[in-house]
């Protein structure tokens, strides 16, 4: 199933030199006859690679998601309706027309990023003594690309499903820069294979140690296909890839040595974090209106340092959220360790393998816990065992990005998890497997894609 467009919209391609920061402005003056001459070394194309909007991540799947309400006051005080529109899961008006407040454009803007760097990094000779830069530039824009395809895939499209990926619709797979090119919505599984190749490619052209967090590494790309495969329920692969991961990296951060009471206890760019991207808050999500389920907060144990860690009681003892890894308020959607000992933990657990899956849960789950406290899980039959790792993978990816894919693919194993939130008296639903799950796209799009 493929539907063909006239022409990319400029939303998502001409706005892009509204975002650059001087040291780029020179790059992408223009963009339409990809003439871009001014590029002319591997510099000008790291530079651009290190741009602030590659490592930039969409709003939307945390919005959408269950870790939080609004009070009836918080909503009515924001100030989009489109912010709005998204809580509740309407069928359109969900993306504010424009750039910055855009998922669509925090989206593809990086992706016509990561095309300008890969053409023209063709056009730059390769020789003994560049080589390894050469190669490490190709390996990231590859790697931002497929990041920025997976987060288009989690918004508007179904969760993937073997049987039927070759006629859902997937996204708009932008793999040139000049936009005059017609655009086609791939189907699902062209859109998953589209984010596989291009991660695999990256794996032998990376460094194991970049530069800096913000660049991509080998260890990200091993645990960026590691959650590509589980989105794709494929556990098999997931796992094989989360054990690349951790080969390579495993170090987790001991929650003992933070100190609970600060504002932000975690401190950004800890030993955990492979690959730091992240979003601001937006208006939904500050901590003056998203408001923690008392549920998921009781959740923890008293001796569960993740409880003092990631939460502060407010004066009018309502719950808000303040274990962002960044330092300050923020949500980190790139690869981080955690994330990685608990994809492999399912992953052996669904493979029945139950003393591995909870002998690398304990692993995890001892550095959460205040020291001498902790009690080692126990389960005796794989469902136990899953049961309880996807519990621990809700608690401790709490505003991570994870929760509105996890909540889609759980559903295709028959989770039956619906959501439900009320708003002056009025109960908004969204049921398990509802074709809403794939938010809708922006209105400005409409007639451009279907």
């Amino acid at each position: 199933m493929k539907k063909t467009v006239k022409k990319f919209p400029l939303i998502a391609i001409t706005a892009v030199t509204s975002f650059l920061i001087t040291s780029c402005e020179k790059y992408l003056n223009e963009p339409s006859n990809k003439s871009l001459a001014i590029i002319t070394n591997l510099e000008d194309l790291q530079a651009l690679l290190d741009h602030t909007m590659m490592n930039s991540s969409p709003l939307a799947p945390e919005i959408s998601a269950d870790n939080y309400y609004l009070t009836d006051d918080g909503w009515e005080s924001l100030e989009l309706e489109t912010d709005k529109n998204m809580y509740i899961w309407a069928e359109n008006n969900v993306f504010q027309p424009g750039i910055e407040l855009n998922d669509w454009t925090r989206i593809y803007q990086p992706v016509y990023y990561a095309n300008t760097v890969l053409e023209h990094l063709l056009n730059i000779e390769r020789s003994q003594s560049n080589n390894l830069k050469w190669q490490d530039i190709k390996g990231q824009a590859l790697t931002f690309r497929a990041t920025c395809f997976l987060d288009a895939a989690q918004i508007w499209c179904a969760a993937y499903d073997a049987s039927t990926a070759e006629t859902e619709l997937g996204i708009p797979l932008r793999l040139q820069s000049d936009f005059n090119i017609p655009s086609n919505r791939a189907t699902l599984q062209e859109t998953y294979n589209q984010i596989i190749d291009d991660l695999k490619e990256s794996i032998p052209l990376l460094p194991v140690n970049p530069v800096a967090k913000n660049r991509p590494s080998k260890p990200a790309a091993y645990g960026l296909l590691s959650r590509t495969y589980l989105w794709m329920r494929d556990y098999s692969n997931a796992l094989r890839y989360a054990d690349s991961c951790l080969m390579v990296t495993d170090e987790l951060l001991d929650y003992n040595d933070l100190i609970p009471s600060t504002a932000f206890p975690i401190p950004r760019h800890n030993p955990e974090v492979i690959f730091e991207r992240w979003t601001d808050l937006g208006q939904v999500l500050t901590s003056s209106r998203a408001k923690i389920p008392l549920s998921i907060y009781l959740s923890f144990d008293e001796e569960d340092l993740r409880r003092e860690i990631f939460f502060q009681k407010e004066s009018d003892d309502q719950i808000t959220f303040k274990g962002s890894y960044l330092g300050f308020a923020g949500i980190v959607s790139g690869i981080v360790t955690d994330e990685i000992y608990l994809t492999k933990a399912e992953c052996l657990a669904r493979d029945s393998n139950i003393n591995e899956a909870i002998q690398v849960l304990n692993t995890f789950l001892e550095k959460r816990w205040l020291k001498g406290s902790f009690t080692q899980v126990a389960a005796t039959s794989s469902n136990e065992a899953l049961a309880i790792i996807l519990e621990e993978r809700r608690k401790q990816l709490l505003f991570r990005g994870h929760r509105w894919m996890d909540i889609k693919r759980l559903n295709k194993e028959d989770a039956n998890i619906s959501l439900v939130r009320t708003l002056k008296d009025e109960i908004y639903t969204l049921p398990a497997n509802s074709p809403r799950f794939a938010l809708p796209l922006p209105d400005d799009l409409l007639g451009y894609l279907k």
